[in-house]
C-alpha cells in the first residue's frame, strides 16, 4: 500500500511507451501518418539530432519530446516531431516553441517534419495548433497536429474496450489526474487497469 502516496509521475512512462509502441501510437492519435508509413522498416529515433535541434528551445514545463525518422511507402524518408505536453498549465510560448523545433530541424538537416503536440494538462479551454507571425505585409504560419486528452474523458468505457496500448495510455493518464488526491481510489484504478491489460494478452 506504500505505492498509493508515490508522488505523480507522468513524462517517463509516456517516453518509454512512445518508444516501445510507436507503431500503435500514430495508429491511435494520427491514423493518416501511420497508414502512409512503410513499416516494413524500422523506425529510428533521432536522439542525438533531436538534442541539437531543441538545445536553444527549452521549456520549463516537463515534457516529452521525441524525433523520429520514418520511411513512407513510396520510399521518401520523414521525420516526425513528437511532443507531448505533461504539465497543466497554460504555456504562451508553446506554439513558438514547436515552430522552433520544427524549423530547426528542416534547416539543420533539409527534411520535412511533420508535428503533433499531445496536450496531457487540465485547462479544457487551452487548444493550441498554430503558430502565426505578421509583421508589415509579411506572414508566417506554422500548423502542427493536436490531441488533447481531455476530449476522451466522456470516452472513457470506449478506451477500456479499445484494444490499443494507446487507449490503455489515455484511460490510466486521465484515471491518474482524477485521482491523484484520492490515493485509495487511485491504487484501486490502478489494480483494475493492470487487471485489464492482462486480459488483452499483454505480458508484464
Amino acid at each position: 500500500m506504500t505505492n498509493q502516496n508515490q508522488p505523480n509521475e507522468y513524462d517517463s512512462p509516456w517516453k518509454e511507451i512512445l518508444k516501445a509502441y510507436f507503431k500503435d501510437f500514430l495508429a491511435f492519435f494520427l491514423a493518416e501518418a501511420h497508414d502512409g508509413i512503410d513499416w516494413q522498416r524500422d523506425p529510428k529515433f533521432l536522439d542525438k539530432e533531436l538534442d541539437r535541434i531543441t538545445r536553444e528551445a527549452k521549456s520549463s514545463n516537463r515534457r516529452v519530446d521525441l524525433l523520429v525518422k520514418v520511411w513512407l511507402l513510396n520510399g521518401d524518408e520523414l521525420w516526425v516531431l513528437i511532443h507531448v505536453e505533461i504539465q497543466g498549465d497554460r504555456d504562451p510560448e508553446f506554439a513558438e516553441r514547436m515552430y522552433t523545433c520544427q524549423h530547426r530541424a528542416h534547416d539543420l538537416h533539409r527534411k520535412p517534419v511533420v508535428g503533433l503536440a499531445i496536450l496531457a494538462d487540465e485547462e479544457p479551454s487551452w487548444r493550441v495548433s498554430e503558430y502565426r507571425q505578421v509583421l508589415w505585409g509579411s506572414e508566417l504560419v506554422y500548423r502542427f497536429n493536436t490531441v488533447k486528452l481531455l476530449d476522451y474523458l466522456d470516452r472513457l468505457s470506449e478506451l477500456e474496450a479499445f484494444d490499443s496500448p494507446f487507449a490503455i495510455v489515455t484511460l490510466a493518464h486521465l484515471t491518474g489526474k482524477q485521482t491523484k488526491n484520492h490515493p485509495d481510489q487511485r491504487f484501486q484504478e490502478k489494480q483494475r487497469i493492470t487487471r485489464s491489460l492482462y486480459r488483452r494478452g499483454f505480458s508484464r
